[in-house]
């Protein structure tokens, strides 16, 4: 790292959010501009900064600030410059002059010591020589705490958040329970407050370390997919990720349990532990679900009347299943429709839709992703918009990138009288709950899904669980009708789902299987296919065609896939530029995936000639686009998304982006490409299963190529053993239905808002 040490001599920027300081110090022989987390440096004082210089194409050399130290005034000459700063507030240059002039190099020590001898400077009262010593004491306090904490490793920014949440109490709660952090300071988990506990010297089975174990495993399980875990394995994760032998964990639930941080459940198979917002997220979800369903009287007559009617207008005939789909969306407040490819989904949500138009109904429609949405769009004719956008999502200041809140909720309802929401299977508990909120009752909610695909990748199983409570209308699609009978895709996507077997040796024109029997002719397959077979054969590009895997380890994983395949699809070149991340290169060109929601990064939308013409916030996990430009003296990347959205990325942002030339089954959902590559040889049972081919096969729209081991697709088709999710909507679904709304009522009210969105 290098050094610089000056004064301050002036505060160019400095965000009262964050803290993020630009300022330009001078030193005997020199200037520098420093750029961090300087949120309590002032003017005038002398600082002594270690960090990295870098140059900004606007504002040239500067030094990023990764440590810094401020430097006490000690002779005449630097009291008066720091005084004379504006640093005090209440002292300007006249009265830093006959301070000084009158206490010399002894002026702080008076100050702190004797600060009632301030009111002998004329001008100077007695309340006013206390509050001048009161604010010099705040800001060597405020400068010793943050000395204090980068002494444990601690970064500028967090620290500044620390001392902000805490103040004095800093130094009794790092050294006692620094765990504590990690509940009340967003960015600081688990890991970071172990790291510094070990740095002070706690022992591994101290108790709050236990404790804050415990409420770690949970939030790993969420990561999961897991609502709840099972009191065995929360103390068998629990114990491993502490490296301690945890012979009872009783103790430690019911002090947590007392402090509202979990709730412990008691169920057939034995004890679950949630943590509390998400126990009272899936209680109040099951609640407004069943708020949600009313039944509206409609006759029988003119109800079918009508819908003869809308197929005679609309060259349709639909089948049983279609006509009463319908006739249940119109009858009842809230409705699951679910079925395959080719069951007519789509038809029956368009019927619906203009069903729904004659009565003058205002109706919204909404998928969990933006290609979703765009395909259902597409498919009806009808403008849908994702979720986040429909309940008009908006950062949080202060917060890490990924919190995020909703402005539509129950203080400030949606306004329609339909609601039409596809991919359920992509929906977790997070968004049901927050989409809910925002429902008001009497608003009907259609919810439609395939219930065989995979399930949310966020916590929860909410469409399984929804439709396995039997508490609500359910209907489901099972004819496949006879135009999507010749296509091979649906037709075998529905047989893996039945375990009937398929044929790898059928000849057919969108079920390709080719044989390859080791890792490295799978792969030239699939880049022969990318890169020469498929293009002209779907009439798409190669950015298009997505190679999709069980897994992200392994010789066939997406981390060892992406590699290769960036070196054969977007090789390097003197023209593009690119940019190392720990262990992957992004190259202009490439196709990328942003993995993690942020909802504070901005995107934009340009006119071809460069001019924004729309602008927002947000980009979501498993958003896919291509690096357009990366500018390495701005030291930025900038990715164009679905929709010719922009965003750019600064390089320590870059974390949030991986390769997408190859990406897991998981992160496909809700999305259709020309064609799917499935590359199958090995991989652990419990990926490799029905549920996730059948998840595979149905994201090719025109072409699905099999390549690798016949015995490999064969055992997958056959294994219906899914991974375990906890989840427990359903149980929560029962409860509300057999105590009856207004008996739970009273547990319910005032919760809604208690957890943010």
């Amino acid at each position: 790292m290098e050094k610089v040490e000056g004064y301050v001599e002036h505060i160019v920027y400095r965000s009262e959010e964050t803290g993020y300081t630009v300022m330009e110090i001078s030193s005997s022989d020199e200037e520098y501009t420093l750029v961090g987390t300087l949120p309590f440096v002032s003017e005038g004082e002398y600082i002594e900064a270690r960090g990295e210089f870098s140059t900004h194409q606007m504002y040239g050399e500067q030094l990023k600030v990764l440590e810094y130290e401020i430097k006490a005034p000690e002779d005449s000459v630097s009291i008066e410059r720091y005084l004379s700063s504006g640093a005090i507030k209440g002292i300007g240059p006249a009265l830093a002059a006959r301070i000084v002039g009158r206490f010399k190099d002894d002026t702080f020590r008076i100050i702190e010591e004797e600060p009632e001898r301030l009111a002998e400077i004329k001008g100077i009262s007695e309340n006013k020589a206390m509050e001048i010593a009161s604010l010099v004491c705040e800001k060597r306090d405020m400068r010793s705490a943050m000395m204090f904490l980068q002494n444990y490793g601690i970064s500028l920014n967090l620290a500044a958040k620390i001392y902000n949440q805490y103040g004095a109490e800093v130094y009794s709660l790092i050294k006692q329970n620094p765990y504590r952090m990690a509940d009340d300071i967003p960015g600081v988990g688990f890991k970071i407050a172990d790291e510094i506990a070990v740095k002070v010297g706690i022992h591994t089975d101290s108790d709050f370390r236990i404790r804050s174990g415990i409420l770690y495993t949970l939030l790993q399980g969420l990561s999961n997919g897991h609502v709840y875990l099972p009191e065995e394995e929360l103390v068998r994760n629990t114990s491993s990720l502490l490296g301690v032998e945890l012979s009872s964990i009783e103790k430690y639930l019911m002090d947590l349990t007392i402090e509202k941080k979990l709730i412990v459940q008691k169920e057939p198979e034995g004890r679950i532990v949630y943590a509390s917002k998400y126990y009272y997220m899936e209680l109040n979800a099951a609640k407004m679900l069943h708020d949600l369903n009313i039944g509206y009287d409609v006759p029988d007559i003119e109800l079918q009347q009508r819908l003869s009617r809308i197929e005679a207008q609309s060259d349709i005939v639909l089948d049983t299943h279609q006509r009463e789909a319908v006739a249940e969306a119109v009858k009842n407040g809230l409705l699951v429709i679910t079925g395959g490819p080719g069951t007519g989904k789509t038809t029956t949500i368009t019927t619906i839709i203009r069903y729904l138009e004659q009565e003058n109904m205002e109706i919204l429609l909404a998928a969990p992703t933006g290609r979703a949405a765009k395909r259902m769009t597409e498919a009806t004719g009808y403008e849908a918009r994702t979720i986040h956008r429909m309940l008009e999502l908006t950062a949080v200041p202060d917060e890490s990138p990924e919190s995020g809140r909703f402005e539509r909720n129950e203080q400030n309802p949606l306004e329609a009288d339909a609601i039409i929401i596809d991919e359920m299977s992509m929906v977790d508990l997070n968004i049901l709950y927050a989409l809910l909120k925002a429902v008001p009752v009497g608003t009907r909610l259609i919810l439609v899904g395939d219930v065989d695909q995979l399930p949310s990748v966020g916590p929860g199983n909410v469409l399984k669980d929804i439709i396995e409570s039997g508490c609500f209308h359910v209907v489901k699609l099972e004819k496949i009708f006879r135009q999507a009978t010749y296509s091979d895709i649906i037709v075998n996507a529905h047989k893996i789902n039945q375990g009937i077997p398929i044929d790898p040796a059928k000849r057919s024109n969108d079920f390709l299987f080719i044989r390859r029997d080791d890792p490295n002719s799978i792969i030239n397959a699939t880049i022969t296919l990318i890169k020469d077979k498929l293009p002209g054969y779907v009439h798409a590009g190669m950015h298009e065609i997505q190679v999709m895997t069980p897994m992200r380890k392994g010789i066939l994983g997406v981390e060892r896939l992406n590699s290769i395949l960036q070196e054969y699809l977007n090789p390097p070149a003197d023209k593009k530029r690119e940019k190392q991340v720990g262990g992957t290169v992004f190259r202009e060109g490439d196709k990328v995936m942003q993995v993690r929601n942020n909802y504070q990064i901005e995107w934009e939308v340009r006119s071809r000639y460069g001019i924004p013409s729309d602008r927002g916030k947000g980009v979501f996990n498993g958003d896919m686009g291509v690096v357009k430009e990366i500018n390495l003296f701005s030291e930025e990347l900038t990715v164009e998304f679905d929709e010719h959205r922009l965003v750019t990325y600064s390089f320590k942002e870059l974390e949030e982006l991986e390769l997408a030339y190859a990406i897991t089954v998981h992160k496909s959902q809700g999305s259709e490409y020309p064609a799917v590559i499935l590359p199958l040889l090995s991989g652990p049972r419990m990926l490799m299963n029905r549920n996730l081919l059948y998840t595979g096969v149905t994201r090719a729209k025109s072409c699905v190529c099999i390549v690798g081991s016949v015995g490999a697709f064969q055992e997958m088709a056959a294994n219906e053993k899914e991974q375990k999710r906890y989840s427990g909507l359903d149980r929560r679904l029962k409860e509300v239905e057999q105590s009856g709304t207004d008996s739970v009522g009273g547990t319910f009210s005032g919760m809604g808002g208690l957890f943010g969105q």
